[in-house]
């Protein structure tokens, strides 16, 4: 999550055009990673070193890379991520390659050299959107807005943002952030978080998409320490339901999982994968790879790797892993400042 300088920063016509339209875009699987069977706790995951600081340039003084989103597609990791300056200000950056090997050394574009997107725009969230065929970028400006572009590859060519709602819509907390879209058969949903223990959802349909949000309305509502920011929602391959992974915020960062079986239903705490000393992933459950030293105990917004890049967020239970961001818990700054970088989970076995 980053906050704005508050604190510093949809049916289609007929089944035989989803068929069409699946055909047209086939999803590219991620590699082949550990297997589990079913959505149940508890989790234990491996974590990388740091794969991806931030770069500095003569224009881009810069302290994180943060709140990364990813998709594999034709044959490379394509990665936009938030960034923050040593003068608190927000924007995005965007890296591709070919390999996690290779990520460390991607030549970094920042998303203020495309004129239309300068000034505070972070926490990106990247989907090709098939009934259109444009990719989707969705971002906090503070406001959820969008820009589409023809190739994820060219973020010089991001179309101007634009605004999902006119103004600010009744039920909207005071700081809403960190935003999402999934579709379903019908709906594209938005969803996004306030700091403040609610969990927030809008739809349209998906004809319409994206004009026509309802009003938010609160989808789980507990209290701000166990569920503050970050959300992810995912449909689970080979199943009927849904997964929402939800940030929490102390002791460290923490991911707790949630279970739903419609996108507009009630969601379920997972068993064992609902508190800090059993999360989804956290510093309780994380260990680190072979040679690689502990570098953080924040679990934080991150995106798990999805099996295929479309607008339904689809994960594989038999691929679980997690790009996330971690920092040097020694280091006590301003948010803003906190130095995160980004690493990858993998799951490794079911905890004992």
């Amino acid at each position: 999550m980053v906050k704005a300088t508050l604190v510093s920063c949809f049916t289609l016509a007929a089944m035989a055009v989803t068929r069409l339209l699946l055909a047209a875009e086939p999803m590219t699987p991620p590699p082949a990673a550990p297997q589990t069977s079913s959505l149940t706790g508890p989790f234990a995951w491996k974590s990388s070193g740091v794969l991806i600081k931030p770069v500095s340039d003569e224009t881009h003084k810069l302290v994180s890379v943060k709140d990364p989103t990813v998709v594999y597609y034709k044959d490379r990791w394509h990665v936009y991520a938030t960034t923050a300056n040593t003068r608190g200000q927000w924007s995005m950056v965007y890296l591709s390659f070919k390999d996690w090997s290779e990520a460390a050394d991607a030549k970094p574009y920042y998303l203020d050299a495309n004129p239309r997107l300068r000034g505070y725009h972070c926490a990106p969230h990247l989907f090709y959107f098939r009934p259109h065929k444009k990719w989707y970028l969705i971002y906090q400006s503070q406001q959820p807005q969008y820009s589409t572009a023809d190739d994820l590859s060219q973020p010089e060519t991001w179309s101007e943002p634009q605004d999902f709602f006119a103004a600010k819509p009744p039920g909207a907390p005071r700081l809403w952030i960190d935003y999402w879209v999934i579709c379903d058969d019908t709906h594209a949903y938005l969803f996004f978080t306030g700091d403040n223990g609610r969990f927030y959802r809008s739809r349209t349909k998906i004809e319409d998409f994206p004009r026509g949000m309802s009003n938010p309305e609160i989808a789980i509502q507990e209290t701000r320490d166990i569920l503050f920011e970050a959300s992810m929602t995912y449909r689970i391959q080979g199943t009927s339901k849904y997964l929402t992974l939800i940030e929490a915020l102390h002791p460290d960062r923490y991911y707790r999982a949630f279970v739903a079986d419609r996108l507009d239903g009630a969601w379920t705490p997972v068993p064992d994968a609902d508190t800090y000393e059993k999360p989804f992933a956290g510093i309780n459950n994380v260990t680190f790879e072979e040679g690689v030293a502990p570098w953080t105990k924040d679990i934080s917004h991150g995106e798990l790797i999805r099996n295929g890049y479309d607008e339904t967020m689809t994960i594989d239970l038999k691929n679980l892993q997690l790009l996330y961001q971690g920092r040097d818990p020694s280091i006590q700054a301003e948010y803003s400042q906190l130095p995160y970088q980004l690493g990858l989970l993998k799951w490794t076995q079911a905890g004992k």
